[in-house]
């Protein structure tokens, strides 16, 4: 007895094309926010740390340092473009991702994996550290742009105070690792390190390195907290409408109006 075979055609409905490389917003994004991580976000934590360790030269050569540095041309327009914008989108997108993902580290207690972990929440420690820090030194109190002389005593009062100085420790430990470990997920991303033992050495690097600035960080804090406590100058409370250069030209009141010419 012969039986027909009889065919049926079913029409599947068409999945999602899957993601390649180089298409897709959180592809662009992503790879902006570990580049800016680097350009200039890490850039500018590499120099910030080699300018403030030159307090262990003494209080004369780290206001020169700032002088310098507030000295520059076009300050304000590098400081907005230069580190504030990059440093708020790499901190606020950093807290999205971080926010998104999930933590594994329990069901994979590997190496690499802890290392990672530590690197997102560090980066979350140092985002308020940033805050605070930012806000402290650049816009209360003395005005370090119009007195660069009170560099190094605001420094200091600040650590005088010992929840502060607590602060700048955490601080700088976050930030050297954050920095140093985010180096090794830099290159792993963009392809500059591949294979396992390549992997290895590049975590072997981004820790010393992160170490390496850990100990400038201490020095550096180590250097105002150790010398002698440096006196307030009453001119630094000045308006900072009224720049040095500009104190020159000012005529003095006793002089009677009469003689002025």
């Amino acid at each position: 007895m012969a039986s027909s075979v009889q065919t049926t055609s079913i029409t599947l409905p068409k999945g999602v094309a899957p993601l390649r490389a180089g298409t897709g917003t959180s592809f662009f994004w992503r790879r902006l926010h570990s580049l800016s991580g680097i350009v200039p976000v890490g850039l500018f934590l590499l120099e910030h740390f080699l300018s403030n360790v030159e307090a262990a030269n003494g209080v004369a050569a780290y206001n020169a340092q700032v002088k310098f540095l507030t000295g520059l041309p076009f300050r304000l327009g590098l400081e907005i473009f230069g580190i504030f914008i990059p440093l708020a989108f790499h901190a606020l997108y950093g807290i999205y991702i971080w926010w998104r993902g999930e933590n594994n580290v329990i069901d994979y207690p590997l190496s690499g994996n802890w290392f990672y972990t530590l690197q997102r929440y560090t980066g979350i420690v140092v985002f308020f550290y940033v805050i605070y820090h930012l806000w402290y030194m650049r816009f209360a109190g003395v005005h370090l742009v119009v007195h660069s002389d009170a560099a190094f005593w605001k420094v200091q009062h600040e650590l005088s105070n010992p929840l502060a100085l607590g602060a700048y420790v955490v601080g700088v430990v976050a930030a050297s690792w954050h920095f140093g470990y985010g180096l090794v997920l830099f290159a792993a991303k963009w392809g500059i390190v591949t294979g396992d033992k390549a992997l290895k050495r590049a975590q072997g690097a981004g820790i010393a390195l992160s170490a390496l600035l850990v100990i400038i960080g201490l020095i550096t804090i180590y250097a105002f907290v150790a010398r002698p406590t440096q006196q307030l100058n009453p001119d630094w409370n000045q308006s900072e409408s009224v720049a040095p250069a500009e104190q020159g030209r000012m005529i003095p009141q006793s002089i009677p109006s009469s003689q002025v010419r």
